[in-house]
Formats: structure tokens, sequence, C-alpha cells
């Protein structure tokens, strides 16, 4: 095993390295698990940060997703040529454009999730027994408090 940080227990390094690895297996599983009808991962991603952080425009969404303004431009008129945004004027700035998540993008997304959840559910239940289920329950908790940390 390779060399521990001053002052950190090889379990902590072990740890972090397992969480990393696993959480990245299971994001790419639950994006095979739902159709994204085409979106691009940028596209989906602006898309959820929108439905999560709420309206927003098009500068500061290019830099929450550190990527140029005129990339921005371009993902942003995909999703409104679905239909998935609608954009508004900013009410304290009448140049700027607010944009935020249509009805069919909130559909979208809730689509999305539920087909997530759905595909999560089958595999622990075909694939983990009860006291199995039970222990992944108990270890959530400890893993909910280390995303406060």
């Amino acid at each position: 095993m390779a060399e521990t940080p001053r002052g950190m227990s090889a379990s902590s390094v072990q740890a972090a390295h397992e969480i990393r690895v696993v959480v990245g297996r299971l994001r790419r599983r639950f994006r095979e698990s739902y159709d994204t009808e085409g979106l691009t991962p940028t596209q989906t991603s602006v898309l959820s940060r929108l439905r999560r952080d709420g309206p927003s425009s098009a500068s500061a969404l290019a830099a929450a997703e550190r990527v140029r303004p005129q990339s921005m431009a371009m993902t942003l008129g995909a999703l409104d040529e679905r239909g998935l945004i609608e954009r508004r004027p900013d009410p304290d700035d009448r140049r700027r454009q607010l944009i935020s998540v249509s009805e069919a993008g909130q559909a979208f997304l809730e689509d999305k999730q539920r087909a997530g959840e759905e595909w999560l559910s089958q595999a622990l239940e075909s694939g983990f027994t009860e006291d199995e289920r039970q222990a992944i329950i108990s270890s959530l908790a400890l893993l909910d408090r280390l995303s406060d940390a």
C-alpha cells in the first residue's frame, strides 16, 4: 500500500480511496440506468443544477460548470430547443435573462431519478440479503455524516 500522509491512518487513506472508486462506479451505473434522450452530460448537469439551485444567468451557469460562455450558450440553446428550460428577463437587470427548468424539464429529471432508484432497488433486492441491505443502510448513515464533515 502507498505511504500514508503524515498523521493519517492507513484505514483512512484506504477508505477514502475505496469510497471514491465506489461512488464513481455508482454514478456511471445510474447514468446507464436511464435514457438521457440524447442529452450530453453537460446538458444534463445544467438541467440538474437549475433544478437544485433555482433560476440562474447563463454566465453564472458557465462559471459553475467551468465552461466558456459560448459553450454554455450552445448548451442552453439545445435545452431550449427541447423545451426543457424557460428564459425570462432578470427583474434586477433587464439586459440579462434568468434560466429555469420548464415543466418538461422537471418531468425529464423526475423520470431520470425514478429510473435510477428503480435500478438500484432492483439490484439491492436481487443481489443482497436482508442483513446485507441493513448493513448498507447503517453504512450510509456514516457516509451521510462524512458529507457534513
